[in-house]
């Protein structure tokens, strides 16, 4: 009978970064289970604002691991600060969490140094070379390349919607989302763990985690399937308007809707995501104004079914002649 060795999957791991001032910066990461608590924690020395920025930056690059494990928790720290414009440990950062999760070996014994960073962790994309103790320098654009795959980008799906950002001023404007999805091997044991909102307070964070988890179990085959990333154009807004834009967006980019032929404009709320129900939402007037006066040729505009009765006279006429199309809906999956 022959067997398999597995090397264990290490408890702690270090990776090195140069710093623009010549110093060397070591990341060191720890694996703890997570007993309820977060599941990246970072520190820098007296650099709080770069602990939240290395905490996103681990996030973001996870979202393309074909796998989601949330048992443990990850304990990042930094030994020096760099300076607050300095981007290229992050590279050194997504190394480090990976090593000591054993999603990127390192021989024992050797030391690995890794300079990159990037806009776009959350495709995997990144320019940056890793170095290994016996010399051996590994230059990559994508996180793939470090287990010799394809770029994982290609499976990333991504799609963009607009709502309207009204607050009563000359800013008022058609701010726009944007999810990407990425299919996972196995199920997630949390949809809240699979899904991240970099650039929102918490509150808000925890209200589109609590949207999309809702609104893919009304479909019935959404819940634990995905990694999923939420960025708004706009992150500072108030108010649940942008709810079913999120939605609309999240099923465009899982296949569940048919794709316009140009934007999607949506605005609605609800209660009960679950059973797929739009509710109306504050500010009628003024937001269908905004949409009136800024929709496109080609554009779908989606509006609680209560605003349809209380439209102003021709509205969906003005839009039809702007090569838009209209909905009122009181449900989703009915348009």
């Amino acid at each position: 009978m022959s067997t398999i060795s597995i090397s264990a999957v290490p408890t702690n791991a270090e990776c090195r970064t140069m710093l623009a001032d010549g110093r060397t910066l070591t990341i060191t990461a720890s694996r703890r289970p997570r007993a309820n608590r977060a599941d990246v924690k970072c520190s820098a020395p007296n650099a709080p604002a770069i602990a939240e920025h290395m905490q996103q930056v681990v996030r973001l690059a996870r979202h393309t691991e074909a796998r989601l494990d949330s048992r443990d928790q990850v304990v990042l720290s930094m030994d020096i600060a760099p300076s607050a414009t300095e981007r290229e440990w992050e590279l050194a950062a997504v190394l480090a969490d990976r090593m000591v999760r054993g999603l990127h070996a390192a021989k024992p014994g050797t030391t690995t140094t890794a300079q990159g960073s990037s806009d776009a962790w959350h495709l995997g994309r990144v320019t940056g070379t890793v170095r290994t103790a016996n010399g051996e320098t590994l230059h990559i654009t994508h996180l793939g390349a470090l287990s010799g795959h394809a770029d994982p980008s290609a499976a990333v799906s991504t799609v963009r919607t607009w709502f309207p950002l009204h607050s009563g001023g000359i800013n008022d404007t058609l701010g726009w989302l944007e999810i990407s999805v990425f299919p996972l091997e196995a199920p997630a044991a949390s949809e809240e763990d699979s899904i991240a909102a970099p650039g929102l307070d918490l509150t808000a964070q925890q209200e589109v985690k609590q949207t999309l988890a809702a609104a893919r179990h009304f479909d019935g085959k959404g819940l634990n399937r995905w990694r999923s990333v939420v960025r708004f154009g706009q992150p500072r807004f108030q108010g649940g308007s942008y709810q079913l834009a999120l939605v609309m967006a999240d099923r465009l980019a899982r296949g569940r809707e048919f794709v316009p032929r140009g934007r999607i404009i949506a605005t609605g709320c609800s209660s009960a995501w679950h059973a797929g129900r739009v509710e109306t939402v504050d500010g009628r007037e003024p937001k269908l104004e905004l949409i009136f006066n800024q929709v496109n040729h080609g554009d779908r505009v989606l509006l609680p079914k209560d605003w349809q009765d209380q439209l102003p006279p021709g509205f969906a006429a003005g839009l039809r002649q702007k090569g838009a199309t209209l909905a009122c809906i009181d449900k989703i999956g009915m348009i």
